[in-house]
């Protein structure tokens, strides 16, 4: 069989990766009737001489959506969780660095944001999130006194009421990760006043919280967190002032820490931290974040062959301590602070969609 080098059109990835079926007609735009052109033309040839290796061709897969703004007040380091199919998100700091406990609720199929029970504990920032069944936590971060904190609370979706729980089991602390598998939900790394990698589950019916094996790789703040198949994902943050690149993947059934394919290409290093990562169909993504280059990359991540891939650019403003979220089969960046003003904009992202600029 001949091979002929072809490429589709790309406005963005030099990435190898075959383009959807359903993309050419996802989107009105020029490039994608181009692709999908030269896709009419690569199948026919498929039949003669010529086939069109898969390796060959360039991914543009994933694209953006401007939805509705955050109707509460733009603001950075807010925390935020999924419960059925609605996203909750609050906490946070403003423009002028005053603590925030509003709390809202987004409805994905009614692009709509709903004010809801403000937060029960203190204002704060650079908390987390996670949640198990219908209820949320939040807890942890930095209250209006500069103070860490460790108190945790619960809230109830069906009844939109807060109620606090066993305080964290680790130290007081900033910029954690937080994640939720089956019944318990984890919480660690961050920065107590010393950079830390302890890892603390939390059983909601025990109301209780148990140290887990600490994180595989070194201390860290500010890292990035997602589940895919019952096993989380963790990576990225900072160190000491050094942006990571090193992955892992966290098995709870073993209490086990497994290295990854660090985040990172051939070409260049991309490490970061207080970045946004969510999961869809079984698939991580990486978005914005302080790293040593542009920080709209878009990244994917396929735990079964362990590698990493680029979705494009993010198309709103860069930012850092953003709020990220997965609801069915798109993912949501919001919020986060670009510079010194923080923001209040919501887009969803299509890994689906080809995206031209």
């Amino acid at each position: 069989m001949i091979h002929l080098p072809f490429r589709f059109l790309s406005a963005q990835s030099s990435q190898s990766e075959s383009v959807s079926s359903e993309t050419p007609f996802s989107t009105n735009k020029k490039t994608s009737r181009v692709n999908w052109i030269l896709g009419l033309l690569c199948a026919g040839w498929a039949g003669t001489l010529i086939s069109c290796s898969t390796s060959d061709t360039v991914s543009t897969l994933g694209d953006w959506t401007v939805k509705s703004e955050l109707e509460g007040v733009a603001r950075y380091g807010a925390a935020s969780f999924v419960s059925g199919n609605i996203a909750y998100m609050g906490t946070g700091a403003d423009a002028s660095n005053n603590r925030l406990k509003d709390f809202w609720a987004y409805d994905p199929s009614r692009n709509a944001w709903t004010q809801k029970a403000d937060f029960g504990g203190a204002a704060r920032n650079i908390g987390v999130g996670f949640a198990v069944g219908t209820k949320g936590y939040i807890g942890t971060g930095i209250n209006a006194n500069g103070d860490r904190l460790k108190d945790f609370w619960e809230y109830n979706t069906a009844t939109n009421t807060w109620k606090q729980v066993t305080d964290f089991g680790g130290t007081a602390r900033q910029g954690a990760i937080a994640f939720a598998i089956g019944t318990k939900g984890y919480v660690g790394t961050g920065f107590d006043g010393n950079y830390l990698k302890d890892i603390w589950s939390y059983d909601p019916t025990a109301n209780a919280w148990t140290k887990v094996a600490s994180y595989g790789g070194s201390k860290r703040i500010g890292a990035i967190a997602f589940v895919i198949n019952n096993k989380a994902y963790v990576g990225t943050g900072n160190n000491n002032a050094i942006v990571q690149k090193d992955w892992y993947e966290y098995d709870p059934a073993q209490d086990l820490w497994t290295q990854k394919a660090d985040f990172t290409t051939d070409q260049s290093t991309i490490a970061r931290s207080n970045g946004i990562g969510f999961s869809i169909n079984g698939l991580g993504y990486i978005v914005t974040g302080d790293g040593t280059t542009s920080t709209k990359d878009v990244w994917e991540y396929n735990p079964s062959a362990d590698t990493w891939t680029t979705r494009g650019v993010f198309e709103g403003a860069t930012r850092s301590y953003g709020v990220g979220f997965a609801i069915g089969n798109k993912g949501y960046v919001t919020t986060g602070r670009n510079g010194t003003s923080p923001l209040d904009d919501l887009w969803d992202f299509d890994p689906t969609v080809a995206q031209v600029q």
